[in-house]
């Protein structure tokens, strides 16, 4: 969604902001439009699963899509179309809880729609000189992009935790921004059972090993894959453009109950299970 945003929103001055409800999740902050009209965007950056839209005069506009938040953009009257292998998403003016008129540089008006049918996700503002200390971010672990993550990382947040693996990895004040997905297609590349206690994978003295540095490195290639497909739409997720992120049709276990495992050395069978409420999809033949 950054990296759909970033083209049109970058540099653009915000003309007119129209908001057609109260509240989100949460009511939106005071005065809303009205400190974003005149403002020009400096920087659209990401935080998790937080989008960060930086404005010149210091202010920050965190925004959360929830379960069917979206965003799609207007140029010249006409949306962004969707290519053939999309699926429909809300237009309904109902839905469309705020709309950002822009001006870009070249001169092009462009509009740039929230729409929420489940109204789940939320806008709040937050000072940039204190971004890191807003309390939707300052209790965030290590971003799982880049080579921040790594075994060592791992090493070190997992060690002595009897918490099952997979409860670890979603703790979000651990590691920010992984989900339910990434999370069981990681692990099965890693060959690590979500099941197995998060500790086992480092040394008792918190050091790497072969485990920690193997799941660090699928965690990394899995969001990078999924980030350069597009992210995995189910249900309501699409891009800012409309078109549906292709990383599903590459998913190894998700959703794949009773299917035969994917590794071609395994004769095992994919499961579900449920754990913390959330379903996990694994091979126990091939996930120790």
């Amino acid at each position: 969604m950054r990296r759909g945003l970033a083209p049109v929103l970058e540099n653009a001055q915000i003309i007119r902001v129209e908001q057609r409800r109260e509240n989100l999740r949460f009511p939106f902050p005071d005065r809303f439009a009205e400190r974003l009209e005149g403002q020009r965007v400096t920087d659209v950056a990401r935080r998790a699963k937080f989008l960060l839209v930086h404005l010149e005069d210091g202010l920050v506009l965190i925004g959360h899509l929830g379960m069917s938040g979206s965003f799609r953009i207007e140029e010249g009257g006409d949306d962004f179309s969707p290519d053939a292998f999309t699926h429909e998403r809300s237009k309904s003016a109902a839905h469309d809880h705020v709309v950002f008129y822009l001006s870009r540089q070249d001169g092009r008006p462009a509009r740039v729609i929230y729409n929420d049918p489940r109204r789940f996700g939320f806008m709040l503002f937050a000072d940039g000189a204190a971004i890191n200390e807003h309390p939707s971010l300052s209790g965030l672990g290590v971003e799982p992009t880049g080579n921040s993550l790594d075994g060592e990382v791992l090493s070190t947040l997992f060690a002595g935790k009897k918490t099952p693996l997979k409860a670890a990895l979603l703790d979000q004040r651990l590691i920010a921004g992984l989900g339910n997905i990434y999370v069981c297609e990681a692990l099965w590349r890693a060959g690590l059972s979500p099941k197995r206690a998060a500790g086992t994978i480092a040394t008792a003295k918190g050091k790497a090993t072969v485990r920690s540095t193997r799941l660090a490195e699928n965690v990394r290639a899995v969001i990078a894959e999924a980030i350069a497909a597009g992210g995995s739409s189910l249900r309501d997720h699409v891009q800012t453009d409309g078109s549906l992120g292709y990383f599903q049709h590459s998913f190894s276990v998700y959703d794949r109950e009773g299917e035969p495992c994917p590794r071609k050395e395994c004769r095992g069978t994919i499961m579900r299970i449920v754990q913390s409420g959330r379903s996990t999809y694994y091979c126990p033949s091939c996930q120790r």
